[in-house]
Formats: C-alpha cells, sequence, structure tokens
C-alpha cells in the first residue's frame, strides 16, 4: 500500500530543505508571470483607447468600446480556462515535469507576440493582441494545476499548506512588478516626451511613442518566464506521480534520494496492490470526491467573480470617487503613471501583505479557517461600500473608501483567493490530482470571464453601488459552499485521498475536521 512506502513516508516526514525552496522559487516564477501577465492588461486598456479609438473633436480621449474592452480584459481567462482543463489533464497522463516546459515556452513566445502586431489600425492591432494573449491564457493555465501539484507532492505535510501557498504568493510580487514596470517605463516617456492634458491639446496629450509603452510593458511578461525554463528542465518528476502514477518506484527513490541525500529502498511490491484505480467519471470518484469536487469548484467560481472584476476596473472605481483625475485631465502618459501608482499602491498594502499572512498562517489555523474568514470579511467589507456608496464619493472620505477597499483585497488574498489554490492540490488521488485541480481552476476562471465581462457591462448598466452589493452576495454564497471543501492539515496526500488504503470493494470513511466541527464524508 502506498502508506507503507519509504520514499513517500521520507518526503511526508522531511525537515525542510534547500530542494524546498528551490521547487518554491522555481514554481513561484511561473506564477509571477502569470500574474504579471494577467493584470498588466489592465493598467494599458485606458492607453489602447486613446491610441487607437481617439474621435477628432471629441470632448474627451478615445476609449476601447465595451465589447473590444472586454475581449481585451477578458480573452486571456477564456485561454487560461482551456489551459488548465488541458494541461491539468495532460499532467496526469504524462507527468508533472514533462508538460512542466512547454507551459512556460508557450508563456514566453505569446508574451513578445502580444506586443506586435500584425499592421497598425485598430482592428488589426485589437485582433492581433486578442489572439495572443487567448495562447498567452492557455499557457498560464497550464501554470496552475502543475505548479499545485508539484509543489504538494514535494513537500512534507507539516508545512505543505505554506510550501503551496508561498508558490501562489508569488502573484502578488507579479501584479506589484507590473504596477512597478508601467510607473518606470511611462515615467521614462513622459520625461522624454512631454505632452499636455487632453483638454489642453487633444492631439499632442497622446504622443506617437505611448504606442511603444504599452508594447514594452506588455512583453516584459516573458523575461521572467524565461529566465527560469533551464531550473524547470532540471527537476525530477515528483516521486507521488514516479511510484503511484507511473508504477515505477525504483525511480521514485532514485530521483528522491538525489533530492533528499538519504537512501531510499525501492519497493516496487507495495505499489502493485489493485484496488483505488477508479475514474474520474465513475460512481466510486462521485461517491468518494464528488463533493469535495463540487466544494473546490464553486467557492474558487464564486471567488474570482469578485476577486477579478475588483482587480481588473479598480481604475475605474478610483476614477469614479475621484482618486484619479478625470481621463481629459492628463496626457496619455500621466494616466498610464497614476493608473499604475494607485495599483501599485493598493497591491503593496494589501494585496502582498495578504498573500504572505496566508502562507504564515495555513498549517496553523488550517485551510476552511482562513477561507471562511476571507470569505465573511470579503462580504462585510463589500457591503459596507456599497450601502453607504455615496458617502465614500465625497471628497473628504475617499481616502476611507480606499482603505475599505484594500482590506477586501487584503482578504481575499489572507483567505480564499490562496486557500482555493491549495486545497485541490492535496485531497485528490495522485493519477487525478493535475486533471481535478485544472478543474478546480477553470472554474475559478469561468468566475473570472463573469467578473471580467460582466462588471463591465453592469457597471454601466446597474451603476457602480449595485454591482458592489451583487459582489458582496457572491462572496457571502462562497462563505456557504466553503462547508463543502474538507480539512486537510497536517495530514499526508494519500491519507487526505484514500490512496492509504487497501480497497476491499467497500466504501471508506474519512473523518474530516473542518476546524469547528467533524464531518464524516466518503474519501
Amino acid at each position: 500500500m502506498a502508506k507503507e512506502m519509504e520514499v513517500l513516508n521520507a518526503l511526508d516526514v522531511a525537515k525542510t530543505q534547500l530542494y524546498h525552496f528551490t521547487a518554491i522559487v522555481i514554481a513561484g516564477m511561473g506564477f509571477f508571470t502569470d500574474a504579471y501577465d494577467l493584470f498588466c492588461i489592465s493598467l494599458v486598456t485606458k492607453l489602447l483607447g486613446r491610441l487607437y479609438y481617439y474621435k477628432e473633436g471629441s470632448p474627451d480621449p478615445g476609449f476601447l468600446p465595451s465589447n473590444v474592452s472586454a475581449a481585451v480584459n477578458g480573452v486571456a481567462f477564456c485561454g487560461t480556462l482551456t489551459g488548465q482543463l488541458f494541461f491539468g489533464w495532460l499532467g496526469d497522463k504524462m507527468g508533472r515535469k514533462r508538460v512542466y516546459g512547454l507551459t512556460l515556452m508557450v508563456m514566453v513566445i505569446c508574451s513578445i507576440a502580444s506586443g506586435l502586431s500584425f499592421g497598425k489600425d485598430a482592428k488589426a492591432v485589437m485582433a492581433t493582441l486578442c489572439f495572443f494573449r487567448f495562447w498567452l491564457g492557455f499557457g498560464i493555465g497550464g501554470d496552475y494545476p502543475l505548479s499545485a501539484t508539484i509543489m504538494s507532492e514535494y513537500a512534507n505535510k507539516k508545512t505543505r499548506g505554506a510550501f503551496i501557498a508561498a508558490v501562489f504568493a508569488m502573484q502578488g510580487f507579479g501584479i506589484l512588478a507590473g504596477g512597478m514596470v508601467a510607473i518606470i517605463i511611462s515615467a521614462a516617456f513622459k520625461a522624454k516626451y512631454p505632452a499636455l492634458a487632453y483638454k489642453d491639446d487633444p492631439i499632442g496629450s497622446t504622443s506617437p511613442q505611448a504606442d511603444y509603452v504599452w508594447r514594452i510593458i506588455v512583453m516584459f511578461g516573458a523575461i521572467p518566464a524565461l529566465l527560469t525554463y533551464y531550473w524547470r528542465m532540471k527537476m525530477p518528476e515528483t516521486a507521488r506521480y514516479t511510484a503511484l502514477v507511473a508504477k515505477n518506484a525504483k525511480q521514485a527513490a532514485a530521483d528522491m534520494s538525489k533530492v533528499l541525500q538519504v537512501e531510499l529502498e525501492a519497493e516496487q511490491e507495495k505499489i502493485e496492490v489493485k484496488g483505488n484505480d477508479f475514474g474520474l467519471f465513475s460512481k466510486q470518484f462521485l461517491r468518494r470526491h464528488g463533493l469535495h469536487l463540487l466544494g473546490t469548484t464553486t467557492t474558487w467560481f464564486l471567488l474570482d467573480i469578485a476577486f477579478y472584476s475588483q482587480n481588473l476596473f479598480q481604475k475605474d472605481i478610483f476614477t469614479a470617487i475621484g482618486w484619479i483625475p478625470k481621463a481629459k485631465e492628463m496626457s496619455a502618459l500621466d494616466e498610464v503613471f497614476r493608473i499604475a501608482r494607485a495599483q501599485t499602491l493598493i497591491a503593496l498594502c494589501s494585496t502582498v501583505p495578504g498573500y504572505w499572512f496566508t502562507v504564515a498562517f495555513i498549517d496553523r489555523i488550517g485551510r476552511f479557517a482562513i477561507q471562511l474568514m476571507g470569505f465573511f470579511f470579503m462580504t462585510v467589507f463589500m457591503f459596507a461600500l456599497a450601502i453607504p456608496y455615496n458617502h465614500w464619493t465625497l471628497k473628504a472620505n475617499r481616502i476611507g473608501f480606499v482603505v475599505m477597499y484594500s482590506l477586501t483585497f487584503f482578504f481575499a488574498n489572507f483567505g480564499p483567493n490562496a486557500t482555493t489554490f491549495v486545497v485541490p492540490a492535496e485531497i485528490f488521488p495522485a493519477r487525478l490530482r493535475s486533471t481535478c485541480h485544472g478543474i478546480s481552476a477553470a472554474a475559478g476562471k469561468a468566475g473570472a470571464i463573469v467578473g471580467a465581462f460582466g462588471f463591465q457591462y453592469a457597471e454601466k448598466a446597474i451603476g457602480v453601488r449595485n454591482t458592489l452589493i451583487i459582489l458582496g452576495v457572491v462572496n457571502f454564497l462562497g462563505m456557504v459552499f466553503t462547508f463543502l471543501v474538507p480539512e486537510s492539515k497536517g495530514r499526508s496526500l494519500e491519507e487526505m485521498s484514500g490512496e492509504a488504503e487497501e480497497e476491499n470493494g467497500d466504501a471508506i470513511e474519512l473523518s474530516q475536521h473542518t476546524g469547528h466541527d467533524i464531518r464524516t464524508a466518503p474519501v
């Protein structure tokens, strides 16, 4: 049985070593790139509107039409959803390592291609950008199930949650880097090519050189991905895949002997026990893990509706409350600079700390408690912003609005944004782990698509206040569905998935502690 295998036990009880941190950096740089690529587009959409949709004589600068804006912001999420499903399945079929480098190369090539365009007119530029951002998202999608699965299968059971959360926390630095790169590039071009505000010089306010700014910002995402490619290729396949899925105990022991620097015995006879080989669409999977998969997919879906709509369109909210001046009162590059500065401030003060609070506490207070708490406070702060919305739009109260808005980000990241990523990598069998994580993550991206496309129209149709109320309800539903997700703190992957048990055709009951009560569910 898998439970008795020396190589898996050695991984579970291994002390935190250099290879753990190496794995965090290698997997984490993928997520750094993911976040940079997904969120940098929101920094330059206003600039794209000025460059390609300016109408002479208009009282306001050019802006992207609603359908184009929704496509530019949301097309990468469509690609990500597809990539999560495809690479999640492929990671279980071909192995984590073999697929890992492929996703990175897709990201590098498409990051660079996104900054290029076939032609100069608006339709050609937007079509090119959307095409390559779809495939960029496809590569990013593969990073979710593979990075989470690799980190969970390398980690020891005592600090596994912190290690997986640390990989995901690199997203925060990616968002921060996007803002900082945009600040530096826009400031440099502003200094070299100064321009007046749109109201003072409609044509001159958008210098022709500004076209290089968005391209450089978008293409910069290729650099961190390229730097980690070599190290990804040097990582050995995880022992859990090699032993439990590929059924090669000798190779698993050899790989982990090098990583752990101890002698491990190959125990081929222990992995040839029949049973526990049910498929994703079997009745056994439905009975044992059906509710778990429902829990991980619904919570991630609901979380991403709120999280991505907030992240992608915070620039519009800052403008609505007057924290960023109206577009006509700025030049094109000044607008990029101010949007980037606002988003960087939010990332620095709330997004990044929230991720690392999760890293610090996830193995102490558990996944369930953090996720429930995060959804609860996101609900509270969203209603606190929405109900007295007119109060927050007054000039004297704008700083209070920004503080409250930042707290919703903090509790998203010290909450479900991290835990929805961690848990699916822990509770499913090794042969389906990457697939189930990909399905859960794809449900999340479906939520992101709803957020990206839906917020765009909801904000115009029913106003910011009513949109915030809807997001508050979404967060509350996330809190409700959290009760379907089991607690995995301090337990081995084989114990959580049921692979530690030898099947005799009987249902196996596994007591699951959610953090405040004991619930028994089929595993």
